[in-house]
């Protein structure tokens, strides 16, 4: 009786998380790199706002989601270095494994439709590594 009651528990639990959100987070780290080292680089988010600068190599904390429901956040990475030439990259969400796979088994509609789109835990940010070569002027 008492183990039924424990996984009774546990389904429970699960049924009012999603899957993405138990192994996530809302956030990602981002590796930013540049050949030659020492670029400056700005990141903007979707709007156009910048939130980030710095120097290469570093790395960065990215939220996921823009905090609408279904709302994946984009970036763009500009990077500069005396003598060379400008170069932006874009960083894409993307619906990760955990969203569609993990809440078949563990969060169902619940972790589908309310809790991982509301969080960005359904989303991966790519590429993890922002690698940019700069071509000399």
């Amino acid at each position: 009786m008492k183990r039924l009651f424990t996984i009774c528990i546990l389904l429970g639990f699960f049924g009012l998380t999603g899957c993405a959100t138990i192994v996530g987070d809302s956030s990602q780290t981002v590796q930013v790199n540049s050949n030659p080292q020492g670029a400056k680089f700005e990141i903007k988010d979707d709007r156009g706002m910048v939130i980030i600068s710095g120097a290469t190599p570093q790395n960065v904390v990215l939220d996921k989601s823009d905090g609408s429901y279904f709302g994946g956040k984009d970036y763009q990475i500009t990077f500069t270095k005396d003598g060379f030439r400008p170069l932006t990259l874009p960083i894409k969400h993307s619906v990760n494994g955990w969203y569609i796979g993990g809440n078949l088994i563990f969060g169902g509609l619940i972790g589908w439709l309310a809790v991982d789109p509301l969080n960005g835990g359904m989303y991966t940010l790519k590429p993890k590594e922002a690698n940019a070569t700069l071509s000399a002027q």
